[in-house]
């Protein structure tokens, strides 16, 4: 089911749509491919939305900076310089943090409205992106289909070819409060990681890949997040074919447990410590399923290379429960 959210300031009109199955009602917008708001029941099957989100159009054009639950792309996280190199050629981008490339760029896709088309329990998401928006080569035609699934879970299922070599890297950027209000700190989470990527003061890689054993770092037993994470762990999985659980998120004030399965090989945590009005800092959780950043620049990780005649698939599953 859709309906008109709102309409942009050129008069282009943007879409809500709702989701529901098995106890689950999630909203998805036309604007961004946003995950508005995803209402979730606790122990005692009292339903609140788990997601930080705004009520309308304007709240997202007016604080576009923490991407709120948007489709981050053409690529996800950071590439150092604003720069890099595919078969010889350079490719300059939009520095929009610092001298760095942040989630595609100030017009990235968080930002454009997609064409929308039902399918079995959800909606399909399309967009054209021509060669040379942002900076990034290749005419790219880009898809994502939000899904609702027997269990009530959350997929998204991301599809893409290119005319020319080019470079991809799409995530969810939803930040998750299971309780549904105040600061999500108290939360429990569990990663299947013993590494994660080393960033320089910048947050760009810096080629190493540090074990998190004995470090703050470790969640590979579940235990409360506390605040200042902004990292990209290396999933113990690495690439795989189809979604495989990488994480649990627990609330033990509600009982809500999200689960996430993905194919891809990394996850970013961040703990919204830069949050600003109308949300707090660490409101919300964001686990965003990716390849690493700065990729494009460090041969030695997973390849985002993407070239004519090839499919980009990728799949991220967000599981929920509820625990005594």
């Amino acid at each position: 089911m859709s309906e008109l959210f709102g309409t942009l300031s050129d008069g282009t009109p943007v879409h809500r749509w709702t989701l529901e199955r098995s106890g689950v009602r999630v909203r998805v917008l036309t604007y961004g491919g946003v995950v508005q708001s995803a209402e979730v029941p606790d122990r005692d099957g009292r339903a609140v939305d788990v997601t930080l989100g705004f009520p309308d159009l304007a709240g997202y054009t007016a604080h576009p900076g923490p991407y709120l639950g948007a489709l981050v792309g053409r690529y996800a996280n950071r590439i150092g310089g604003a720069r890099f190199s595919l078969d010889g050629s350079a490719h300059h981008l939009d520095p929009n943090d610092g001298s760095n490339s942040l989630h595609g760029g100030d017009a990235g896709f968080d930002k454009r409205v997609w064409d929308a088309e039902p399918v079995e329990h959800g909606v399909r998401l399309s967009r054209v992106s021509p060669a040379g928006e942002e900076g990034f080569p290749g005419r790219l035609e880009v898809s994502a289909t939000y899904t609702l699934d027997e269990r009530g879970a959350l997929r998204i299922a991301y599809e893409a070819a290119t005319d020319a070599p080019t470079v991809l890297n799409l995530t969810n950027h939803t930040y998750w409060n299971l309780s549904g209000s105040g600061s999500a700190l108290g939360h429990e989470l569990r990663l299947d990681a013993s590494r994660l990527t080393r960033v320089a003061a910048d947050l760009i890689p810096t080629g190493e890949i540090d074990p998190v054993e004995d470090t703050r770092f470790d969640f590979r037993e579940p235990r409360k997040t506390g605040a200042g994470y902004d990292h990209n762990y290396v999933l113990d999985k690495g690439v795989t074919a189809a979604p495989v659980e990488v994480a649990e998120l627990h609330d033990p004030a509600s009982g809500r447990v999200l689960t996430v399965a993905t194919t891809e090989p990394g996850l970013q945590l961040y703990t919204a410590d830069h949050l600003s009005d109308p949300f707090a800092p660490n409101d919300g959780i964001a686990l965003e399923t990716q390849h690493f950043p700065d990729s494009p620049n460090r041969p030695e990780f997973p390849s985002t290379e993407l070239r004519p005649g090839d499919v980009f698939r990728s799949e991220t599953v967000y599981g929920f429960s509820v625990r005594d």
